[in-house]
């Protein structure tokens, strides 16, 4: 990684906007298998069978252990820790002291005074950065990605299990009835001789456990999993379908983290942050005003996670906010017949359309893409992609309220202006493509079921 800093990148691009609107860096790499069958087979068997999707390169983990590791944690988070025991986890939202996301990440509790930050390295950049300059009696120890990590191999497997047969394989492989387990609870299992935790949870919004233990042992569990699977019409997936699970269950990845204010802390921060952490920003917004690609957890459906039981940085911003939140998040339907033709425009005389990459079409890390009715922005299309088992391409975004309701027709701007520099931008025109809202998650059963299986 590049040792220049992420202030001294802004100074030489001239402001954040032009770093990031031409940045190389490219969307989230999947350092596993794209297709084990193809992709299509894959999505469906999380809604058909049982999907197993290997989850151990391609986030990074944060295990923070000592007796301040709650407080570190509490001080940056959104969300309440009132009954946050040994074998819960949650979902991990940051914000900056405006309020504005900086990410989120799943926070596992694994013993009294040790816990395991995962996901992308927005939240654990901002974490780390805070326990280096704060006072917390608090041991890191940080697990980059397969992507990045040069030392060997991760300290953890990670193996999901979703879909109508997931139970019925982890009862087969473990020999014993399935422990009823609270959503995002963990429970502990025998497989293969193995002691193995399983969190309860599914990234499609399906029924099902991430399971995990040590690296060592993962080989032994795996293939223990698909043994038992092959009677259960278990289907591994691999990174093309994995990276859709999102549009299903409405969970928004990788959003701009707002780090580039001027609040003091911020400044520090980026003093501190490499540049090289800071991915591209894609799609067709394109203000010159950074604050306007920012998102807040209301504006991506984190309404739930917000509590003001606690001081956290940014609290006093949220509390303003809360009382009228501008915008929620929904699922775009995009319109058939205006996909086709964007996708056709390549086999006519050009330019024709930004090249749509199936099933995931978000070329960027950041992809910010304008939603428009009557002619006016009215919210921002933030991730978009194939759902083979629905057939529709969609996206998630985040609409202003009136305009945010359930049949809504609305029309997604698609492509970029004509000066970027980014490798993955051809020359291209920009498209207008309608599009209906519908809810977030899209899929009936995460919106119903989910969280009570």
């Amino acid at each position: 990684m590049s040792s220049e800093t992420l202030a001294a990148a802004i100074e030489r691009a001239g402001g954040p906007v032009e770093l990031l609107r031409h940045s190389a860096a490219r969307a989230m790499t999947f350092p596993v298998a794209p297709e084990f069958t193809n992709w299509r087979s894959e999505q469906r068997a999380w809604a058909q069978s049982c999907a197993l999707l290997d989850q151990s390169h391609h986030m990074t983990d944060l295990f923070l252990s000592g007796p301040d590791a709650l407080r570190l944690l509490r001080d940056l988070a959104v969300n309440t820790f009132e009954g946050f025991g040994v074998d819960k986890a949650k979902q991990y939202v940051a914000v900056n002291p405006d309020g504005q996301l900086i990410g989120d990440a799943i926070l596992f509790h694994l013993e009294e005074e040790l816990f395991d930050l995962v996901g992308h390295p927005m939240v654990i950049d901002w974490v780390l950065f805070h326990l280096q300059r704060g006072d917390y009696d608090v041991t890191a120890e940080r697990d980059d990605n397969s992507a990045v990590r040069t030392d060997g191999p991760p300290r953890l497997y990670r193996y999901e299990l979703q879909g109508p047969t997931a139970a019925a394989v982890l009862e087969q492989v473990t020999g014993e009835p399935l422990p009823e387990t609270r959503f995002f609870h963990m429970a502990r299992f025998t497989i293969a001789g193995t002691s193995v935790r399983g969190l309860r949870h599914g990234m499609a919004g399906q029924p099902g456990f991430e399971l995990f233990g040590p690296w060592a042992e993962g080989e032994k569990v795996l293939q223990a999993l698909l043994d038992a699977g092959a009677d259960h019409g278990l289907v591994r997936a691999g990174a093309k379908a994995y990276s859709t699970a999102n549009l299903e269950s409405g969970w928004v990845p990788a959003p701009i983290p707002a780090v580039f204010g001027e609040h003091p802390l911020l400044q520090e921060y980026r003093e501190w942050l490499p540049a090289a952490a800071i991915g591209a920003i894609g799609g067709s917004v394109d203000s010159d005003e950074i604050a306007d690609y920012y998102l807040t957890p209301y504006d991506i459906g984190y309404d739930r996670n917000v509590k003001f039981d606690h001081d956290f940085v940014g609290r006093e911003a949220l509390e303003a906010l809360a009382a009228d939140p501008p915008r929620r998040k929904v699922t775009l339907v995009w319109d058939a017949e205006d996909v086709a033709a964007a996708m056709a425009s390549m086999l006519q005389p050009g330019p024709g359309a930004k090249y749509m990459d199936l099933p995931k079409i978000r070329y960027a890390l950041h992809q910010e893409d304008q939603v428009l009715r009557d002619g006016r922005q009215v919210g921002v299309s933030l991730d978009c992609g194939y759902i083979a088992n629905e057939r529709v391409m969609a996206s998630l975004a985040t609409l202003d309220r009136e305009h945010a309701e359930p049949g809504t027709e609305v029309v997604v701007r698609w492509g970029e202006q004509p000066n970027s520099r980014k490798p993955q931008v051809e020359e291209h025109r920009v498209v207008e493509i309608r599009a209906t809202v519908a809810p977030a998650p899209y899929v009936q059963f995460a919106r119903s079921s989910y969280r009570d299986r």
